[in-house]
């Protein structure tokens, strides 16, 4: 029988979960890489901690659940919930804070849901907002880039058994936030010293963009919510740049700092929880990006890639319901109409 004359569908390519998920985690390592080199090991400790509580917490629930264990646990949606939330935690994170965070994530946000595929929110980004608005301190305390702690400091620190006041200090937003509008406060404080945007946060914004791109290449992702998103981010930002460069930072800075590229390659892309047509898709990352710029530039925080994602998560079906492609056979769209 001929290809054309055979019934749907008709691609052949095989897709295994376990192997996705896996690529999203090597794709993630020229950022941890750069985190270690820019802030010390704690992000690695954090990361290495976070799968372990991840992989203990979803095999304990499995089991409650009467779920057979290691068929899902195969599944790596856990390993990359935990090394998305280790890697958004500051270095100078204890270990009981990434206990939190995971298990709420894992516990809550996933299973509670009913598992993978069933959970309306991206659990990496409901534990960290958990963390954030509970222990905002511990959550706000980062390394100064390039002076990264020795090892024992770093592995102190994890343990709890170190002052983090005397190794952190304001990232390239918090200054920005603090002191807008003030050129002359910005300039003294050297804010914008790198090529991009603040030292140190430049280089992990470039590596978790290599590895963006080679989900892209792979085909793990598309193009559309990456680009989406950072298009929303950038444009609203070059306008109010041209505007008023000593109040509004500008795009590149906007794009290179925080966590930026990761929410744009890595969090919003979240199969699960994102916009799933090619239109849908778009709107949803471009409103991620827009309001990415609205609560860092106007907002309470910073950086606010978590609540915007969670907030457009909450949207996905509404947009998925009024962006259906056109069915085959059909002139026009389902755009919102009952079948």
């Amino acid at each position: 029988m001929s290809l054309i004359n055979a019934p749907s569908p008709h691609t052949s390519r095989h897709t295994d979960t376990g192997a996705v998920m896996r690529q999203v985690v090597y794709a993630t390592l020229p950022g941890l890489a750069a985190l270690v080199w820019q802030f010390g090991l704690g992000s690695l400790l954090n990361v290495l901690w976070a799968v372990l509580v991840a992989v203990v917490c979803e095999a304990l629930f499995l089991r409650a659940r009467g779920k057979p264990v290691a068929f899902y646990l195969k599944d790596w949606s856990a390993v990359v919930t935990a090394v998305l939330l280790g890697l958004a935690l500051p270095p100078t994170a204890p270990w009981w804070l990434t206990l939190i965070g995971v298990g709420f994530a894992i516990v809550v946000a996933k299973q509670l849901y009913g598992g993978l595929g069933m959970n309306p929110f991206n659990p990496a980004m409901i534990g960290y907002v958990l963390l954030l608005i509970s222990f905002p301190v511990a959550m706000t305390q980062w390394i100064a880039p390039g002076e990264a702690p020795a090892p024992a400091d770093s592995l102190a620190l994890f343990l709890g058994q170190a002052p983090a006041d005397a190794f952190t200090g304001a990232t390239p937003l918090d200054t920005f936030r603090t002191w807008a509008g003030d050129a002359e406060a910005l300039a003294g404080r050297d804010i914008l010293a790198g090529q991009l945007a603040g030292p140190g946060w430049e280089a992990v914004n470039l590596a978790f963009l290599l590895g963006g791109l080679y989900l892209l290449a792979r085909r793990i992702i598309t193009w559309q919510i990456p680009v989406a998103f950072l298009a929303g981010l950038a444009l609203p930002a070059l306008i109010a740049h041209q505007v008023d460069a000593a109040r509004f930072a500008g795009p590149l800075f906007h794009l290179f700092s925080g966590g930026a590229m990761l929410g744009a390659f890595f969090i919003a892309t979240d199969p699960v929880s994102a916009a799933t047509s090619r239109l849908g898709r778009f709107i949803y990352a471009l409103l991620i990006g827009l309001l990415i710029w609205v609560i860092r530039t106007f907002g309470g925080y910073p950086d606010a890639v978590a609540f915007a994602v969670l907030l457009l998560n909450l949207s996905a079906p509404f947009i998925d319901y009024y962006t259906q492609p056109r069915a085959y056979g059909h002139r026009k769209a389902n755009k919102g109409a009952n079948p």
